[in-house]
């Protein structure tokens, strides 16, 4: 599959083949928000299949056989049936169906943030014992005002004196600007709150009912910018943890470069309001082309966490939506920006893999993996299993645009580093004379690394 086009009318192909097109299509959008590799292809060949009418009847006939087969093999086997007497009573019946829908609704429930940070950092932990994961300290999580996202768990100011429906339009409206622009910075306000978010959920607000339906409807049109910001704030604050990686770290930190920009906008609507000069009409007009940068920035945050993403398979997200913006150049030009900012680290490692043969990975994202084994022979056969093994790829590790470079890469890095044994060992070379090491001064080991990516390449 070369085009986003190709897969689209491939996706659209199959649904219209499909009995149940509805369950096709929920199940292609979740696979595609856990950016699970090689999907449109896959798909590609199965709408492909679809077409063929002869290899449709073959399949039919095998899945027939095989059904009879099946059945053939339940009808020769016996079974004990247990006797009509033992029935469930309707209690039973009930504290069963409870006990199921429990394990079900909890095999459903997302893992928190804490349980996915423990996780991580033991994981990282068994494979690195010596350079153990830094952790922040717990207020850090334990102290939800120092988010900058809603407070949902706080205690309201109390009701209103005098209700908003009951006021004339204007101050309903002046009281509505006033309350949009502390619910767009986190903050609820008096007539607009936040409802609590489970896991992944984006986040929802309640407006007062008693609110003029023209005001209400136009509220309604600006609260999805605040459901942005809240998204995008969890996101950033979660993902900053040392347990996500340098490249999730990277885009976070670039993240809230815009977001900056964003707090700005917001502090002049306030300067315009506090001068009698914004009303409802001219906020919704201020804030529409924020939206379009607050919904892309939501979105790529929802597909990282709800894919799990790090590294090599984060850089191949924002690569795959800079390719499907095409044609939206303010779109295309954001996707890239983040694409630039997260993946330098990643080339970092990549840079040291490829000049010096080293593997700087302290977070496990790079697309080289190295093994712990003993050398055996290496001086005599370069081709012994400590090359073959020490270094592997991992292929979720890899960003979509080097996949057709990794072995390259890998076999690179291992040339790379094959050469530099061979001649030194941690900078010291054999005196040729009287066969005692030499430590090389710093001007020496700069013409020696030359040398020796000379020979490499």
């Amino acid at each position: 599959v070369t085009t986003t086009v190709s897969a689209h009318s491939a996706k659209v192909k199959i649904a219209e083949y499909s009995k149940t097109p509805e369950d096709f299509l929920r199940k292609y959008d979740e696979l595609k928000s856990k950016n699970v590799r090689n999907l449109d292809p896959l798909v590609y060949l199965l709408s492909k299949l679809s077409e063929d009418k002869e290899m449709l009847q073959c399949l039919q006939q095998n899945a027939k056989e095989r059904s009879e087969a099946s059945a053939n093999a339940t009808t020769s086997t016996t079974f004990a049936i247990p006797p009509t007497s033992t029935k469930m009573s309707m209690q039973e019946l009930e504290e069963l169906r409870k006990k199921l829908g429990n394990v079900t609704a909890s095999s459903n429930v997302p893992q928190s943030a804490e349980v996915t940070r423990k996780m991580l950092r033991d994981r990282h932990n068994k494979k690195n014992p010596t350079q153990p994961n830094p952790v922040f300290p717990n207020w850090v999580y334990d102290r939800p005002a120092l988010i900058g996202d809603f407070i949902t768990g706080a205690t309201p100011a109390g009701d209103p004196a005098v209700a908003i429906g009951t006021m004339p339009l204007p101050a309903q409206e002046q009281a509505l600007v006033d309350d949009l622009l502390f619910v767009l910075v986190g903050v609820d306000g008096r007539d607009i709150t936040a409802q609590p978010v489970l896991g992944r959920q984006n986040r929802s607000f309640i407006v007062d009912p008693t609110l003029d339906m023209s005001i209400k409807e136009l509220v309604n049109r600006i609260l999805p910018v605040a459901s942005y910001y809240s998204t995008i704030t969890r996101f950033t604050e979660e993902k900053s943890s040392f347990e996500y990686g340098q490249v999730n770290h990277a885009l976070t930190a670039a993240m809230r470069t815009l977001m900056k920009e964003y707090l700005i906008l917001v502090t002049q609507l306030e300067n315009l309001h506090r001068q009698g000069m914004l009303s409802l009409q001219k906020l919704w007009f201020y804030i529409q082309p924020t939206m379009r940068t607050m919904e892309i920035l939501a979105s790529i945050a929802s597909s990282v966490d709800k894919g799990d993403c790090m590294g090599g398979s984060t850089l191949s997200l924002l690569h795959d939506r800079t390719f499907n913006y095409t044609g939206d150049s303010q779109a295309q030009e954001l996707c890239l920006y983040l694409t630039k900012a997260a993946s330098v680290p990643y080339f970092e490692i990549l840079e040291k893999w490829i000049y010096r043969g080293i593997i700087k990975d302290p977070y496990s994202e790079f697309m080289v993996e190295e093994h712990e084994l003993q050398k055996e022979k290496i001086q005599e056969d370069y081709n012994d299993k400590y090359w073959d093994q020490r270094y592997t790829i991992v292929q979720h590790r890899i960003p979509s645009f080097l996949q057709k470079m990794a072995d390259k890469i890998l076999s690179t890095g291992k040339d790379t580093l094959y050469y530099l044994d061979q001649i030194c060992s941690d900078h010291f070379l054999v005196h040729p004379d009287n066969g005692q090491c030499k430590s090389l001064c710093s001007c020496e080991k700069r013409i020696f690394l030359f040398i020796c990516y000379c020979v490499c390449f």
